[in-house]
């Protein structure tokens, strides 16, 4: 989401090319960026529809009322910002269509790298758009929802399943690496000692590949909690649980590391953090989820995680826990180890 979304879509109500909703109608937002504001004299009634847990503690923080997915129907206005993902972005819209009332309006806006443009363009495809326009490098456009949308919402979803992955998993678009599964999650699995055991973690769980993986290697793990910001991931997480490691302990939490306290104390932390915010390289939030780390493990607790070879994670090791090193590396990615 570019910095100019909300400049983008409401350009059309700051232009009065589209009215501003009047008091008590009522408008849904589709993922909503954390720093959303109405402009004054946008009088709606605002429900907000965040997934990403930090961008959703912002808009609680703000006294919004926001929930993780759509709630509700018949509202007269549904605005959706557009993210990365094409698939999730179409699903959105499937979900504007079925959420707004017969003749309410639903507007769309992203930037260029969120491809709204063509969106635009696929979506024109399947029903009226009724107009669109070009502001702060990014792409607005607005359509009046037809009387009978049921075939429009159909096509968009069908067109965007949940991807099926290697080993049986399954993870719906918008999770990182949805269709496939992460070379360096894969990587620490093959580097994994035996007989791990006791009260496991998987911080940044994605959609629950390395807690199935670990369940597997090593069936002696009590337990494993699950800690991830995609709320969306985490529901794939736990249909992946569900059928792939079904006697295991697991527990899965939607959870900020970065920002929320994590209270229970483990003996091993498995994890791949994440090195990117958006498109921007961002290798601080690997070093605030090493930080997490040490603070959740107990004494002697162990931890392994993988990094791209570049990232230099081992001063944040070396500070935080009694012993660290490195198991393996190849080409693209290494795998450290750490003790409490």
């Amino acid at each position: 989401m570019t910095d100019g979304s909300l400049k983008t879509l409401f350009h059309p109500f700051d232009t009065g090319i589209l009215d501003e909703p009047q008091t008590g109608e009522r408008a849904l937002v589709i993922n909503a960026p954390a720093d959303f504001r109405a402009p004054s004299g946008f009088d709606a009634v605002l429900s907000l529809v965040q997934d990403f847990r930090p961008a959703f503690r912002a808009l609680e923080a703000a006294r919004f009322a926001v929930t993780p997915v759509a709630q509700g129907d018949a509202y007269d206005l549904v605005l959706v910002f557009c993210g990365r993902h094409r698939g999730q972005n179409e699903l959105w819209i499937a979900d504007a269509l079925e959420r707004v009332r017969a003749g309410g309006r639903i507007v769309v806006a992203g930037g260029r790298t969120e491809g709204a443009a063509s969106l635009r363009k696929r979506i024109a495809a399947l029903v009226e758009i009724e107009d669109h326009a070009s502001k702060n490098h990014g792409v607005v456009f607005w359509l009046v929802a037809p009387a009978l949308p049921a075939q429009v919402i159909d096509t968009l979803r069908a067109a965007n399943p949940a991807s099926s992955i290697e080993g049986g998993f399954s993870a719906q678009p918008g999770a990182f690496s949805h269709d496939r599964i992460d070379p360096g999650s894969e990587f620490l699995i093959e580097n994994l000692p035996q007989g791990l055991k006791g009260a496991a973690a998987d911080f940044g769980a994605g959609w629950g590949y390395l807690s199935v993986m670990l369940a597997r290697h090593a069936p002696t793990v009590a337990s494993i909690d699950l800690y991830e910001a995609s709320h969306i991931a985490c529901e794939a997480s736990k249909a992946n649980l569900a059928a792939l490691a079904p006697d295991t302990q697991a527990t899965v939490h939607w959870c900020d590391l970065l920002a929320e306290k994590v209270e229970r104390r483990y003996d091993l932390l498995v994890m791949n953090p994440p090195f990117h915010q958006g498109r921007a390289a961002e290798p601080t939030i690997g070093e605030g989820m090493i930080r997490a780390a040490s603070a959740a493990l107990k004494p002697g607790g162990r931890l392994f995680m993988v990094a791209n070879r570049t990232l230099m994670y081992e001063p944040m090791l070396q500070a935080g826990f009694a012993r660290h090193g490195e198991v393996s590396r190849n080409e693209r990615f290494k795998v450290l180890w750490a003790v409490r």
